[in-house]
């Protein structure tokens, strides 16, 4: 171990070397008059931040309650608003007509084998003034949940993912026309009532057990950061992995005047009623359910004996009905022109919308882009004039389904498509350590920003600090690959925030920035994400917050300014190479375990295993896992490393002509819009990238190379060989747009 930590951290002193140099070896798209102007315009623009404006500011914005709709949430974007003018920008606020449920009814009650009433609420807390704004505050409940009636025997069903449903199956137990009730983890929220409906289920309820959010954790709030009792998570349940955005207008603008689907076709809204309670609300529940004890990894860390139930013996009532109303939002667009070329835009985003005050998710973020926004517009009117036209964004109604955003990308794809050069999104922000997802064309250009950047609680930059991170707390893999390359991998991004619009559907290369690790959690969602919370348990001084602002400046305006736009196509290469090889071995893994798997069903042994006093159904076998045709991907794949290579060797080594780097700066903006697909993912085209999405049953969580993944997945073989071939063509199409780069810049 010790061997180990030696060489762990001389790593991190020649990787500080390197850092404290970066300037001096180049920066991407940057000359070497260009990268002496940009060093003095970040340092500049660092010595302007000031944590104190972060911290009014969020005190002002997460005052009230400030959902979708509210008061509030129209005087925080007028104020926004209001804001950018003051600092510079042309800013106005683009309202879009959303649907947006609330609650009328909610009833939760057992009646068998017991009484017991669900309290479904969330008191105040001595200390926290916001916490008791009751009249103000929605309840818990989970937005897009059906209307609902219903009264029948409960089954714990874990996370209520698909696997944990074999699970029960195994046992022999049935959840059609029952209730399920799943802790939250292990997906997001809105697969589980998805995949419960799936199973024939009529309700689901979903509780944070104190495992995965409380006490198990930490101490709770108020002594601590993590979920107490009464405490539960709001959020949304819309099938987003079908599509985001308003429920009704799928595809177009929510506009005043828009074609709305009737609200009982809508495809996103889901099948059944579906409600979030505190874990004091379950225990009552889950005490009293018998069948057959739940395998450890099921368990959570309620004081019980934890049983999946199924039988007649606990029997609950759930009803719950909404107000349908539609909403406005209301989006904070602020433009600052660009110089020489005022028709690319450099997007940068994050929410403001909460669930209730919403101090962390989303203020902590929002500030942090304020602060930077108001030091770069100080920049411009100090004669500071960006080649690139800069679009600060503030998204409303992103909590119930990326709204705000997607309506707004919805209604510009047509000047997006044209002018978008790049997004950059940020949500929460915490204490810890610096994460970067996204494009991985842009995976050089992220482990640049972080590198001049200082991590406030040590000497080392952010960068530094997040690589020491990972070769901490990394697999021997991750250790070994962060000796071996000179980037850390960024990761691929799913859904979740903002950024999703822009990326999976109109293919604008994107980013998501965000500190964090070290700030417990237990505020998500819950009355309790709050000023006070924030401020003890979170980024106290806000010296993340600038952190922030200093990695998310420094992507704005590098972008502007770039000489040539800082993409690279090495690392996407090495990148789509890595996923194809897990697509390869995924599929041979699933053939080995599924003869494994056949044989001992079929001969007796995985029953005879079984304790034959516990009721086990064995699985039929599967059909064999076939051999899939990998030949075109594979090729697909050889001709992109070869096209890429030639490419950056060509940026690198050549010193282009201001006519030649503008046609280059066309081409490359839009690259990544040659890896959608027009026709769109199965099941679900509005997800039109071949390299990205949320997966169909982990939402949140990206699926690579998706078709093909996720046919693979589902054993749909005939599928995956269609996929293999859509995205073989995709990569085709993308190398010969690198090829036509290549040859502009004299490869």
């Amino acid at each position: 171990m010790m061997n180990m930590i030696n060489k762990l951290f001389a790593s991190v002193a020649l990787a500080s070397i390197l850092a404290g140099s970066v300037f001096a070896g180049g920066l991407l798209g940057f000359s070497a008059s260009g990268l002496a102007q940009q060093t003095e315009l970040e340092a500049r623009f660092d010595k302007s931040l000031n944590a104190e404006n972060l911290r009014e500011w969020m005190r002002f914005l997460s005052a009230r309650p400030h959902h979708v709709g509210s008061p509030k949430g129209k005087e925080n974007a007028e104020f926004m608003r209001d804001l950018f003018r003051k600092w510079g920008y042309n800013a106005e606020i683009e309202q879009f007509d959303v649907l947006f449920p609330t609650p009328k009814t909610r009833i939760l009650e057992m009646i068998a084998p017991e009484r017991f009433t669900a309290k479904l609420a969330e008191p105040p807390v001595e200390g926290d003034a916001t916490s008791g704004q009751t009249s103000e505050q929605l309840p818990t409940y989970n937005a897009f949940s059906a209307d609902g009636d219903v009264t029948a025997p409960l089954v714990y069903v874990n996370y209520g993912i698909p696997r944990d449903y074999e699970e029960l199956a195994k046992r022999g137990i049935d959840v059609k026309g029952k209730i399920v009730i799943a802790r939250y983890g292990g997906s997001w929220r809105g697969i589980k009532p998805k995949v419960a409906a799936e199973n024939g289920a009529v309700g689901c309820l979903i509780y944070s057990d104190p495992r995965d959010d409380g006490y198990y954790q930490g101490d709770v709030y108020p002594k601590g950061s993590w979920r107490n009792e009464n405490g539960a998570q709001r959020g949304s349940v819309a099938d987003m992995p079908v599509f985001p955005g308003d429920v009704l207008t799928p595809g177009i603008p929510a506009t005043k005047d828009a074609k709305r689907l009737d609200r009982k076709s809508a495809p996103t809204i889901t099948k059944i009623p579906v409600m979030p309670i505190s874990y004091a609300d379950a225990l009552p529940l889950l005490k009293t359910l018998d069948g057959p004890v739940v395998p450890d990894g099921m368990r959570g860390a309620l004081p019980i004996t934890y049983h999946f139930g199924g039988g007649d013996g606990t029997r609950v009532h759930l009803k719950l009905e909404f107000n349908w109303d539609i909403k406005p939002a209301y989006d904070v667009i602020a433009k600052l022109p660009g110089s020489e070329f005022p028709d690319e835009w450099v997007i940068r985003g994050n929410h403001h919308d909460a669930w209730v005050n919403g101090a962390d998710d989303p203020i902590s973020g929002l500030v942090a882009l304020l602060e930077e926004a108001r030091a770069v517009g100080e920049l411009a009117k100090a004669g500071w004039k960006p080649k690139r036209t800069i679009v600060y964004a503030a998204w409303d109604a992103e909590e119930p389904g990326l709204i705000g955003s997607t309506e707004w990308v919805e209604m510009h794809a047509d000047e997006l498509n044209k002018k978008a050069a790049v997004y950059i999104n940020s949500d929460s922000n915490g204490r810890g350590f610096l994460g970067i997802g996204g494009s991985h064309t842009l995976e050089s250009f992220a482990n640049e920003l972080g590198k001049s950047v200082p991590d406030p609680q040590t000497k080392l930059s952010v960068w530094e600090r997040a690589r020491a991170n990972q070769m901490v707390n990394g697999s021997p893999a991750v250790r070994n690959e962060l000796q071996s390359r000179p980037d850390m991998r960024i990761f691929a991004l799913g859904s979740g925030s903002d950024y999703t619009p822009f990326l999976q559907h109109m293919g604008i290369a994107s980013l998501n920035i965000g500190f964090g690790g070290e700030d417990g959690g237990g505020s998500y969602h819950s009355i309790y994400d709050s000023f006070e919370h924030y401020t003890r348990f979170g980024d106290r001084n806000f010296e993340y917050g600038i952190a922030l602002a200093k990695v998310c400046g420094r992507a704005v305006t590098r972008f502007a300014d770039a000489d040539m736009l800082p993409f690279g196509f090495t690392s996407f290469a090495d990148t789509v190479g890595v996923y194809v090889g897990e697509i390869v071995k995924l599929t041979d893994t699933m053939r080995e375990e599924t003869a494994t798997m056949n044989k001992l069903i079929q001969s007796g042994m995985l029953t005879a295993a079984q304790d034959p006093t516990r009721v086990f159904v064995a699985p039929k076998p599967e059909r064999p896992v076939p051999t899939l045709n990998f030949t075109p991907l594979q090729q697909a794949l050889a001709r992109l490393r070869e096209s890429a290579a030639r490419l950056d060797g060509a940026l690198k080594e050549r010193t282009l002509a201001p006519a030649t780097q503008r046609e280059l700066n066309a081409i490359l903006m839009k690259a990544e819009r040659d890896l959608l697909s027009e026709s769109g993912l199965p099941k679900r085209p509005w997800f039109r990238h071949q390299i990205y999405a949320p997966g169909f049953y982990t939402g949140y969580g990206v699926k690579t190379i998706p078709g093909v993944r996720e046919a693979i997945e589902q054993r749909d073989w005939i599928e995956a060989g269609r996929q293999i071939e859509s995205v073989s063509g995709t990569l085709d199409r993308f190398s010969d747009t690198l090829d036509r780069a290549a040859k502009l810049a004299g490869r």
